[in-house]
């Protein structure tokens, strides 16, 4: 079967197209115009798949519409980071290779999002079922023999795997990706690999491990699993796609790497801490998963024996009372932990900003990656 060119896909403007854009409404009129041909990008290529496996089975065709729902939504924060470190190395505003960079780095956050739902077991994902959860349900909507929950796993992991498949693709069809950008995008998807099994490692073997070593570990985690592909990757990809050389790319790294860093530490306070209103997962989730994160690490060295007996023992629980959410929230908060994450947040963000200073970019740039600075470290969900 003949898989679709990347590059026949409808283009985006050619360079130059759209100067206009950026000059009525500054950063914010260029953002919007990416984001608008980004999503016109993304529905193309899904389609495109789609219908090569309709030609399979037309039931083959809902690991896309999976894929393609939960693709929809998000931030974008990756491939707005992408698209201004393009920008800022030089890229022409709303060319192709920026917006097909853009598709490929949110193809492999939402494979990424597929199956760290399955390893922890979360059953919604920005207020939707997850991947996983979605086709259970669906098995038991249909009646269908055998259990429903391996069902969903299953279908979920296929999923994902597509999924990185399409990633691959989109991003193989970039010209210029070669050279130091494909050696970004490939170290991404491997050190995201790697973070990921030291969660899963740390979830079990953590509570045998030095208690005083817990924080290291979890930051270890933290900037393997998340911060380098959340904000530092995907911003040094943009600059590496348009040819930027190894100081400019330092930079990069020098502004993304401690933003990624707060952007992971705000999420794991919100994973306790956050309403569900906003963060569209149950409140207490990260408890009831088990995750061992900083703001667990700050708690259990900080915390009486007794309090961090409590913590081990419940932590990982998926029958988590709310009571008992409140207890464990209530120790992080006493212990002083809650506190000193805020703190952490804070010295990480000041890292960043001061570096972002500090970056040889015009101002339109700068301005816009001090937005996105500010929607991450400051963010409710």
């Amino acid at each position: 079967m003949q898989l679709p060119d990347p590059q026949s896909l409808p283009a985006a403007p050619a360079a130059g197209a759209d100067e206009a854009v950026a000059g009525v409404g500054g950063a914010a009129a260029e953002q919007d115009g990416y984001r608008e041909l980004l999503a016109e990008r993304m529905a193309g290529f899904l389609d495109l798949q789609r219908g090569q496996l309709q030609e399979v089975s037309g039931d083959a065709s809902e690991l896309v519409d999976a894929i393609a729902q939960l693709a929809d939504g998000g931030k974008r924060l990756r491939a707005l980071l992408a698209y201004w470190g393009w920008r800022g190395a030089g890229g022409a505003r709303l060319a192709d290779e920026a917006v097909q960079a853009g598709v490929a780095i949110e193809l492999f956050q939402a494979a990424a999002l597929i199956h760290d739902d399955i390893i922890d077991r979360s059953a919604t994902r920005r207020g939707k079922p997850s991947v996983h959860r979605r086709f259970e349900l669906s098995h038991a909507e249909r009646g269908w023999a055998l259990d429903p929950a391996h069902f969903g796993q299953a279908a979920a992991i296929l999923a994902g795997d597509l999924c990185l498949s399409f990633s691959e693709e989109v991003f193989a069809g970039i010209p210029a990706a070669s050279g130091s950008a494909r050696v970004i995008f490939n170290r991404m998807r491997t050190e995201v690999m790697a973070g990921q099994y030291l969660d899963v490692l740390e979830e079990v073997a953590g509570p045998g491990r030095p208690a005083g070593e817990a924080v290291g570990r979890a930051l270890q985690i933290l900037r393997y699993k998340s911060a380098k592909y959340s904000s530092e990757h995907p911003l040094c990809l943009g600059g590496a796609l348009a040819g930027a050389g190894p100081e400019l790319i330092a930079a990069y790294s020098a502004f993304s790497l401690p933003l990624g860093e707060a952007f992971q530490i705000r999420d794991d306070v919100l994973g306790v801490f956050g309403d569900p209103a906003t963060t569209g997962k149950p409140a207490g989730d990260d408890l009831r998963e088990g995750k061992r994160t900083v703001l667990i690490g700050l708690a259990v060295d900080r915390c009486s024996p007794a309090e961090a007996e409590f913590i081990q023992a419940k932590l990982g629980s998926p029958d988590l009372g709310d009571s008992e959410v409140d207890s464990l929230r209530a120790i992080i908060d006493g212990c002083g932990a809650l506190a000193e994450a805020e703190s952490m947040i804070s010295a990480f963000s000041s890292d960043a900003y001061s570096a972002l200073e500090a970056l040889p970019v015009e101002e339109t740039v700068a301005g816009a990656l001090r937005a996105l600075a500010d929607r991450a470290v400051q963010r409710t969900s």
